[in-house]
């Protein structure tokens, strides 16, 4: 899977504040994303990110909305 900087993920399950969508701020073996519902930070590797990763959000679709 091919992961850039600056693209919103979907992971299957949600964060503690209820959102499940993610902005990658960093790759490599190690992932830093922050989530878009409270702007948390974590790093997480880069095994868990692909087990956990459910979609690519479109975020052009949200901004006509």
């Amino acid at each position: 899977m091919d992961f850039n900087v600056g693209q919103v993920i979907q992971l299957k399950k949600p964060h503690p504040c209820g959102c499940k969508e993610w902005e990658i701020l960093r790759t490599g073996m190690d992932f830093r994303l922050k989530c878009r519902g409270c702007a948390h930070q974590v790093m997480v590797p880069r095994k868990l990110v692909e087990k956990n990763f459910k979609k690519f959000v479109d975020e052009t679709a949200q901004d006509k909305k």
